[in-house]
């Protein structure tokens, strides 16, 4: 009785581990069905790669993030790739012809498709300082001015003398207002939006003692009984010439020549006069166009040096 009362804690211990290795080769199986999965891997280890991208066909606003998927045969929908990406140079890529074909320049209130810094429509900010204009003459090489509202234009926004003959209104912070003409440049170190006014026209603003002063200016187009002429440069002849526009209302963008070919544009100078060096177009026929693209055409006009020359002809108020 000893003996097989010692016997039956064998045969419980031996079934307890027949259930424990059966259930461990259980689990062992699951886990192997589970690894061998097509996606990879248990939601449990996908979770922890911190992915969120859902697998196609997944609801957007499942709880558990899945990982995107591999670019393998077992995705129904793999990642395109840069090359897959449609060419820049693919007709459906390209902008409509409509998007990259320019319109032509057309003359309009408002717009001034031949502007350079100084545009119509906008208000500039700067400081304004005066100085002695005496005549009202300056790098503009207008001469006398008939009246001594001038200015002279700071050395960017004069730009190689494309400011010449401009009209600006400018205001000051105690709302005090005057009209001058652009004769003359301010160099540096005068700063962009700077006007150096005549004397008089700074004494419209604030007293001479106040010596700077913040402003604000902008472009106008003002009426004016005026009309253009035109003056040749001294020395100027069939073989050379520089050609200078007077008393226009707009600021000036372009001075043609006529030519056997048509027009040919002359190069401006800092001094405001628009040179012919081998004398194409000298004492021909001339054609100007202010910043609005409206163009005047002059002629019948000699080489006479030094003469201002009406042509009663004048760009239209903007």
């Amino acid at each position: 009785m000893a003996s097989a009362s010692h016997r039956r804690p064998l045969r419980k211990r031996r079934s307890a581990l027949v259930w424990t290795v059966a259930v461990a080769a259980v689990g062992l199986l699951v886990s192997l069905v589970i690894a061998l999965r097509p996606d990879g891997a248990p939601d449990t280890v996908r979770t922890a790669a911190g992915t969120a991208s859902a697998r196609p066909g997944a609801s957007p606003t499942t709880d558990k993030p899945t990982p995107a998927p591999k670019p393998s045969t077992a995705s129904p929908t793999p990642r395109r790739t840069p090359a897959a990406a449609p060419s820049a140079t693919t007709p459906s890529a390209r902008p409509s012809p409509a998007a990259t074909r320019p319109s032509a320049p057309r003359p309009a209130s408002g717009t001034a498709p031949l502007a350079g810094r100084i545009k119509p429509g906008t208000a500039y900010t700067g400081v304004a300082t005066h100085y002695d204009a005496k005549d009202g003459d300056g790098a503009c090489l207008y001469g006398p001015s008939p009246d001594l509202m001038v200015a002279a234009m700071n050395h960017a926004d004069y730009e190689t003398s494309q400011a010449c003959g401009a009209y600006i209104l400018v205001r000051a912070a105690s709302g005090a207002s005057v009209t001058v003409r652009v004769t003359n440049e301010c160099p540096l170190p005068c700063a962009p939006g700077q006007l150096d006014l005549s004397k008089e026209a700074f004494a419209k603003l604030a007293g001479l003692s106040a010596g700077r002063i913040p402003i604000t200016w902008s472009l106008l187009s003002p009426g004016t009984s005026e009309t253009v002429a035109i003056r040749y440069k001294t020395g100027s002849s069939r073989h050379w010439c520089g050609i200078q526009a007077l008393g226009h209302r707009n600021p000036l963008a372009r001075l043609e020549v006529r030519t056997g070919g048509g027009w040919s544009r002359l190069t401006r100078t800092e001094y405001n006069y628009f040179l012919s060096p081998d004398g194409t177009g000298c004492g021909g026929s001339l054609r100007l166009t202010d910043i609005y693209g409206e163009q005047l055409t002059v002629d019948g006009l000699a080489i006479r040096p030094d003469t201002v020359q009406p042509t009663r002809k004048q760009f239209t108020r903007r």
